[in-house]
C-alpha cells in the first residue's frame, strides 16, 4: 500500500500537519515517536499559545490536537522511524523490520534540548527547570533564576529573563563568553545580571519538595562548590535537531537543521517536506511550529494535486 503522505515526528508541527492532511481526505500515516507530543510534553503550563486564555499544560495542549487529527481519520504509530529511503519515488520508511511506502513525506521530528545530564535535574524539568525562557520566564516574576550557558542564546534568554526576574545568574563553565560583543555588552550593563565564572552545576534541589530551591556550584579551577538558593534554572547549552535519521538522504546544514527553501517547507527532494523546530534555529515555540506544520500539509496536498492524485 502506498500511502498519500507520511508524517515523521509528532509534536505541535506533526498534529497540525496531521489535521489539515486528514482533512484533504490524504489518510496520512503518522509515526508519533517514542515520546509523542514531543518537548510540550515536558511543558507543565502554557500560558503563551492563542485559544487558552487561563492556559493550559503541555501534555493537555498535545492531545487535544492529536484528538483532532483522529477526528478527521488520521493513523498514528506511536514508534520511532529507523530508516528512510529518499532517493526514489515512492519513498520508503521503516520502523523496524515494517516498511512503508508513501508518495509525499513531511518530517516534523522537532529538535531536544540540551541538558546538563543530572539525575536531580531530570526529575525537576517542568517544575523549575527550562530549557526555554519565552515559554516559561513568567513564571518566576520577583525571583531569583540561573541561566547556564555562555552564548548568545544563553544571553538571550538571560535578558529576557530580567523582566520577570529580581536576579539572573549567568552560570557558564568558562572566564569569558562564546556570546557576540554586543550581546556581551547588553548583558554586562544590565544590573539584574549576574556572572559566575568557571562554573558548573552539580546537583539541583528539591526533588522531594516537586521544585527548585537551590543549585550546587562547583568551581571547575578551584574545586571549590557551594549552594546557592535560586527559584528556577534556564539551560541554554544549545538544541540537537533530530534529524540524524535523514543524514545522507536531504540537505542538513552543520548545526543538523534540515534545510528548506525560503518562504515554504520544501527540502532539497522534491515530495518531501520538513516543519518546526527541525528547521528552525530561531523562533522554538509551539505557534510557530504549528503554523510550518499547516504550511507543510498545505505544500504536500498542492504537489500531490500537480501530479493529478
Amino acid at each position: 500500500m502506498v500511502r498519500n503522505v507520511i508524517i515523521i515526528g509528532s509534536g505541535p508541527s506533526g498534529y497540525t500537519a496531521a489535521i489539515y492532511t486528514a482533512r484533504a481526505l490524504l489518510e496520512p500515516l503518522v509515526f508519533e515517536g517514542y515520546e509523542p507530543g514531543g518537548q510540550l510534553m515536558i511543558t507543565t503550563e502554557v500560558e503563551n499559545f492563542p485559544g487558552h486564555p487561563e492556559g493550559i499544560t503541555g501534555p493537555d495542549l498535545m492531545l487535544l490536537m492529536r484528538e483532532q487529527a483522529v477526528r478527521f481519520k488520521a493513523e498514528f504509530v506511536s514508534d520511532r522511524v529507523t530508516k528512510v529511503d529518499f532517493s526514489s519515488r515512492p519513498f520508503r520508511v521503516w520502523q523496524g523490520d515494517n516498511e512503508y511506502q508513501a508518495l509525499t513525506v513531511i518530517i516534523s521530528t522537532g529538535a531536544s534540548a540540551k541538558w546538563l545530564d543530572l539525575p536531580s535535574e531530570q526529575a525537576l524539568r517542568g517544575r523549575g527547570i527550562s530549557s526555554c525562557a519565552t515559554c516559561d520566564g513568567a513564571f518566576f516574576r520577583g525571583r531569583e533564576v540561573i541561566v547556564v550557558g555562555g552564548g548568545d542564546s544563553a544571553l538571550e534568554e538571560g535578558l529576557f529573563l530580567t523582566r520577570f526576574a529580581s536576579k539572573v545568574a549567568i552560570v557558564h563553565r568558562r572566564d569569558q563568553l562564546r556570546a557576540s560583543k554586543i550581546m556581551q555588552d547588553r548583558a554586562k550593563a544590565n544590573p539584574k545580571v549576574e556572572f559566575i565564572w568557571n562554573s558548573v552545576i552539580t546537583e539541583v534541589k528539591d526533588t522531594t519538595a516537586g521544585k527548585v530551591t537551590s543549585a550546587t556550584l562547583k568551581n571547575v579551577v578551584t574545586g571549590e562548590e557551594h549552594e546557592r538558593p535560586v527559584d528556577g534554572i534556564f539551560v541554554a547549552v544549545g538544541h540537537h535537531p533530530n534529524s540524524d535519521v535523514f543524514k545522507g538522504q536531504i540537505e542538513i546544514d552543520d548545526m543538523g537543521y534540515i534545510i528548506t527553501d525560503p518562504g515554504t517547507t520544501k527540502t532539497t527532494v522534491p515530495g518531501v517536506f520538513a516543519a518546526g523546530d527541525v528547521t528552525d534555529r530561531v523562533y522554538r515555540q509551539a505557534i510557530t511550529a504549528a503554523g510550518s506544520g499547516c504550511k507543510a500539509a498545505i505544500d504536500a496536498e498542492r504537489f500531490l494535486e500537480a501530479e493529478g492524485h
